[in-house]
């Protein structure tokens, strides 16, 4: 009984735990510092469609989408045409995985990727609160602050760049259903990657 409690107790106090951004639900707010040290909220881009992606630059996965240039191609697509990318590194400081700011960045930079923002969570908060599982684990939110996609960058769940190619790219159809007027086709699946490692 006691423990039972106990699970109750924390599940009331410790929702971010168990949240998720699921869509047709408002995504959870966030407030984090980029690698520039310059302190970004998801609320400063209500009005704007925003992609969030999960990134460890050390996960094969994610090494799939930047080695091929699918994700940056993603990237520089969409922000010219006024859609905010938020890159999120949800590592804790105490893992191997982990990179500093600016060697984030320079990874980054390394990789000509075009992120409006790369975040810094190593508290997990912000992931913890998305749900998010994996790198790369992709959301889409819609100007009203609404997540129309969560899951997959693609359904070719592999590590291998050659993959790219064939994918049904899950985000790149979201975007295009939402400049459309449309309804998303597919809102969600099923996240593949590296665990993130919180």
């Amino acid at each position: 009984m006691k423990a039972a409690v106990i699970v109750a107790a924390i599940a009331a106090f410790s929702p971010s735990v168990f949240a998720a951004a699921v869509p047709g639900q408002a995504a959870p707010e966030f407030r984090a510092v980029d690698v520039t040290g310059k302190t970004v909220a998801l609320s400063d881009f209500r009005g704007k469609t925003v992609v969030v992606e999960w990134n460890n630059p050390n996960c094969p996965f994610v090494q799939k989408h930047y080695t091929s240039g699918n994700m940056q191609a993603l990237q520089k697509q969409n922000t010219s045409s006024g859609v905010v990318w938020l890159a999120v590194n949800s590592t804790a400081s105490s893992h191997s995985d982990y990179l500093p700011p600016a060697k984030l960045a320079a990874w980054f930079a390394d990789e000509k990727a075009a992120p409006t923002a790369i975040l810094m969570d190593t508290s997990g908060d912000i992931g913890r609160a998305f749900g998010a599982k994996v790198t790369p684990h992709m959301f889409v939110i819609d100007p009203n602050g609404t997540v129309i996609y969560a899951g997959a960058i693609d359904d070719k769940r592999s590590a291998n760049p050659a993959d790219v190619k064939a994918a049904n790219n899950y985000v790149a159809a979201a975007l295009s259903d939402a400049r459309s007027g449309k309804p998303v086709a597919t809102s969600s699946s099923s996240a593949y990657g590296c665990s993130i490692k919180y």
